[in-house]
């Protein structure tokens, strides 16, 4: 059924630059310029030094964003008084757009990779955050006690209770803040950098490589549609791994029950010995 959509798709695009005529403007976007431009660009090494540089800024941004984020969003997560007084301002902050912060980005950074990286995490910080709080909120408090009655550690409970209960709810936040971390990228390269996919749809506007900047277009949605499908994928894959995560907590509980008891039984004899 996917394949079917792309090729109905595919067919009114060509019908649609068809009907239009070959001199029309819009004809310089059929399918077939397109094509030809896009084989070009593959097998050129130009676009691939683009996508690198591109790729690289939104590692680097994510990665800032959930160093940012994760911790944030325990600490909104665990204190309700730190989420009340710091509620109106980050929800101020998070509904401006990113690239609504392009002139001060520029003004303070100047031109060059960092302000790409700043407009990144400032669009890719908050689905990280309230992903986070919501994981921690609908954490069950009841294993946190047993955890800490039975003698565990804060890293033990950290590793045993809090992360498998909270992880799906972080790498839903991880997987939104890729997808947004992809759209915020290419206008971003649009400002002050010589390499990028962004840049190099200018690029082709200035040389009014028209075939180009449809095979552009295309190449970005391909690469955004292939990146988010690898996140669905790495949390689908990890859905496994968090039932491990709960099987084994449950039997260090229960190991660490049976240790107890057995402790209290000893106890309990040795008052009646004596």
């Amino acid at each position: 059924m996917p394949f079917l959509g792309v090729v109905v798709v595919v067919a009114v695009w060509w019908a649609a630059t068809a009907a239009i005529g070959p001199n029309h403007f819009l004809a310089r976007f059929a399918p077939v310029r397109v094509a030809a431009a896009l084989t070009d660009l593959v097998l050129s090494v130009e676009i691939w030094r683009h996508l690198a540089a591109s790729l690289r800024r939104v590692v680097s941004g994510l990665g800032v964003s959930f160093l940012l984020g994760f911790p944030l969003g325990l600490a909104l997560g665990f204190s309700r008084h730190l989420a009340r007084a710091a509620g109106p301002p980050f929800q101020f902050a998070r509904m401006v757009s990113p690239l609504a912060w392009t002139p001060l980005a520029i003004i303070v950074f100047g031109v060059g990779d960092a302000p790409v990286y700043f407009l990144i995490v400032m669009g890719c910080t908050w689905p990280i955050v309230l992903n986070t709080v919501a994981g921690v909120h609908a954490l069950d408090p009841r294993l946190v006690m047993m955890a800490k009655a039975l003698g565990g550690t804060r890293l033990e409970i950290a590793r045993t209770v809090l992360w498998p209960s909270i992880r799906e709810h972080v790498l839903t936040g991880a997987r939104l803040a890729i997808g947004l971390a992809w759209i915020i990228l290419v206008p971003a390269e649009m400002l002050g950098v010589d390499s990028g996919i962004g840049y190099f749809i200018l690029d082709t506007r200035d040389r009014l490589a028209y075939g180009e900047l449809g095979a552009a277009l295309l190449i970005v949605g391909g690469c955004g549609f292939t990146i988010d499908s690898c996140a669905r994928w790495a949390l689908r894959t990890r859905k496994p791994g968090s039932r491990r995560a709960r099987a084994e907590a449950r039997r260090h509980a229960e190991s660490a029950a049976e240790r107890s008891t057995q402790a209290a039984r000893g106890d309990l004899l040795g008052v009646r010995e004596g």
